[in-house]
């Protein structure tokens, strides 16, 4: 166990940050927008990573030091011990991060998140203001 986490070190590191459409380069992304993904989260970057043959461990605990409100990262392994990659189209952390991003949008927990909360942000619109506003009499 002590030995499987020293080698966990060694892994890179993937912040949800670094693959974020939503985030400037000074609030820590890492790819272009035009590559980039709309607020992805761990569990998204792992199962991408999964489906791409990469090894990953998720550390929910751990947080980005420039936004500490978001919890969590996730470490991958490129290369086995021999030096092959486990995914021959991926050979650098920036790629990695590329082919996550292109991935996340279509994850299936994320396409079914989506319409409903479309239909209920519509409906709750033009309902949500009542009553007249404005100052009060004296």
């Amino acid at each position: 166990m002590d030995g499987e986490i020293a080698n966990i070190k060694k892994w890179i590191v993937i912040y949800p940050v670094y693959i974020n459409s939503k985030k400037t380069i000074v609030e820590g992304r890492r790819i272009s927008t035009s590559k980039a993904c709309e607020n992805p989260t761990c569990a998204e970057i792992g199962d991408c990573c999964s489906y791409l043959k990469i090894p990953f461990a998720i550390e929910i605990d751990k947080a980005y030091p420039r936004d500490f409100m978001q919890r969590g990262r996730v470490r991958a392994l490129l290369k086995r011990e021999d030096g092959t990659l486990y995914n021959p189209a991926i050979s650098s952390r920036k790629q990695l991060m590329i082919h996550v991003a292109e991935l996340v949008p279509r994850h299936p927990g994320r396409t079914k998140k989506q319409e409903p909360a479309s239909t209920s942000a519509a409906a709750a619109g033009p309902s949500s203001k009542s009553g007249k506003g404005g100052r009060k009499k004296r």
